[in-house]
């Protein structure tokens, strides 16, 4: 009974944290870090995330800048963020790769929360989906005797209140980037 909450439960963290990672895709009118986590640098003959191979700090709240740590992979960095079409325009001045995020048009922020929303509901689904799959193997077990009718209410209540718990994370998560996204 009670392993199947705790195989339930990493599922659901797994869904939150997907959409954490999507949601730091969506870029606000704010430098984040983040936004070049999925940006991969030729780094040796090895793909290469450019946090891996540069310090990536915020100036001024809307500018990112890059210093690599090998100076002969400027030029790469640069092409790297460009085709990785986050509209992003990198500028090299010396050693440091300055990115500034481009302010947000009212049209582009509903864009962005449209999309925003749309990732929230792909995780609300994969949480309904461990939802299922638990009630399923609950009542498989229950079906075969392992567990009585209480036990199988019991695990339906369980898995209810876990996935609640993970859907209000979800939509708080959701509120939260809603909120950066309006921020101007």
């Amino acid at each position: 009974m009670n392993d199947i909450i705790d195989q339930l439960k990493p599922k659901m963290q797994k869904a939150l944290d997907a959409l954490t990672h999507e949601f730091n895709k969506i870029r606000t009118g704010r430098a984040n870090p983040n936004i070049l986590d999925t940006v991969k640098i030729d780094y040796y003959g090895t793909l290469t995330p450019i946090s891996q191979a540069a310090n990536i700090s915020v100036e001024e709240g809307r500018t990112l800048a890059i210093s690599a740590w090998d100076k002969s992979l400027i030029g790469e960095i640069e092409k790297a963020i460009m085709k990785a079409d986050l509209g992003l325009n990198p500028s090299t001045s010396g050693d440091l790769i300055r990115v500034t995020m481009p302010v947000l048009t009212e049209e582009t922020r509903q864009e962005y929360i449209k999309q925003a929303r749309a990732e929230a509901e792909n995780s609300r689904v994969s949480l309904r989906n461990a939802r299922r799959d638990a009630n399923n193997t609950a009542k498989d077990q229950q079906k075969n005797g392992d567990i009585s009718e209480d036990d199988l209410k019991r695990v339906e209540d369980l898995v209810q209140k876990a996935t609640d718990h993970f859907i209000s994370l979800v939509e708080a998560e959701l509120k939260k980037k809603e909120e950066d996204l309006l921020e101007i």
